[in-house]
């Protein structure tokens, strides 16, 4: 037994063994093997707490891109239904517009046609009493024509304008 291989393997195996618990081999493996799973726990813990707070900031980022959008809408709708209003109120603006200028430009042509009527009438009025000045002249003679003639021509004169 002393020479045989075996047996040396064996007393050197417990006597490995022996030295590793003397040691406290054991032990130590233990806690390292206690910590780094408590070491993983801790970062599987933090993956975890991280994760969540990933899905808070995307569903508060979603939030906030779907009121961005409906604020952008409404802009578009506001600023749609403002640029209708602008366009209607310079519509009947420039509607307005026209009327006062057709309205001036009758006024105008009113104007002009009473004063051309009125030229017309001075005028008609001048020959008048030029021809009656002229044959009343031509058939009445001596100072009381002229005085007659005058005073005529002044009633003519006033009773024509």
């Amino acid at each position: 037994m002393l020479h045989s291989a075996e047996f040396w393997v064996a007393v050197a195996f417990v006597i490995f063994w022996g030295i590793l618990f003397y040691n406290g081999v054991p032990g130590k493996v233990m806690n390292q093997l206690d910590s780094r799973g408590k070491r993983i726990a801790d970062e599987l813990a933090e993956a975890k707490r991280l994760r969540q707070d990933a899905e808070r900031l995307l569903k508060e980022y979603e939030s906030k891109r779907a009121a961005a959008e409906r604020e952008a809408a409404d802009i578009v709708s506001n600023a749609r239904d403002e640029a209708e209003r602008l366009a209607r109120e310079a519509q009947e603006k420039m509607a307005d517009f026209v009327k006062r200028r057709t309205a001036t430009a009758e006024a105008k042509i009113a104007q002009a046609e009473a004063q051309a009527s009125a030229e017309v009438r001075a005028a008609a009025v001048d020959a008048a009493i030029k021809a009656s000045e002229r044959v009343l002249r031509d058939e009445i003679t001596g100072t009381t024509a002229a005085s007659f003639v005058t005073a005529s021509l002044n009633d003519v004169r006033t009773k024509l304008q």
